[in-house]
């Protein structure tokens, strides 16, 4: 009798992976292949694979562009055969219930070392397209506090701009 629970069991666990699996596999493609269009500097491919509406957060704090913005900052890149290489390491993907909407983490390995990118794809007529990511740089706990020594001199006159737009 244990041996027919388990083997229940274990075929509604293969059963709930393989639904989910399928999906998730597309979502990766979507994420390697837009990856893969920078690190080739194929730019079509690249700006292909976002929302028109889609944003782009990087690691300075002033980056925060619209895909326009974004497309622009980022063309000479391409154009010189230099934009950027991750390579991911690990990705996590969740899944709203209609499979409709997925949101993301990752650790990238790139000329910054580990960096973490997340962010929103939705699927629109089939295709998973990137609505929102973020890019950021991982720093290790025992070393924030020389970094914030670092970066202090440079972000506080932008601390005291943000302060004031939001008044």
């Amino acid at each position: 009798m244990k041996k027919i629970i388990l083997f229940i069991l274990l075929l509604f666990f293969i059963n709930t992976v393989t639904a989910q699996e399928p999906v998730k596999i597309e979502i990766n493609k979507t994420l390697d292949a837009w990856h893969k269009a920078a690190s080739e500097t194929n730019f079509k491919n690249y700006f292909d694979l976002l929302t028109d509406d889609a944003i782009f957060v990087g690691t300075d704090a002033t980056e925060n562009w619209t895909k326009t913005a974004f497309k622009a900052y980022a063309k000479p890149y391409f154009d010189k055969g230099k934009a950027w290489s991750f390579i991911c390491l690990e990705r996590h993907i969740y899944l709203n219930d209609d499979k409709t909407i997925a949101w993301f983490d990752e650790l990238l390995n790139t000329r910054m070392k580990i960096c973490r990118g997340s962010g929103i794809l939705f699927l629109n007529n089939g295709i998973w397209k990137i609505k929102h990511y973020i890019l950021s740089l991982t720093i290790p706990n025992d070393t924030v506090d020389a970094i914030v020594k670092i970066k202090s001199p440079i972000e506080e006159s932008l601390i005291i701009d943000l302060k004031n737009k939001r008044k």
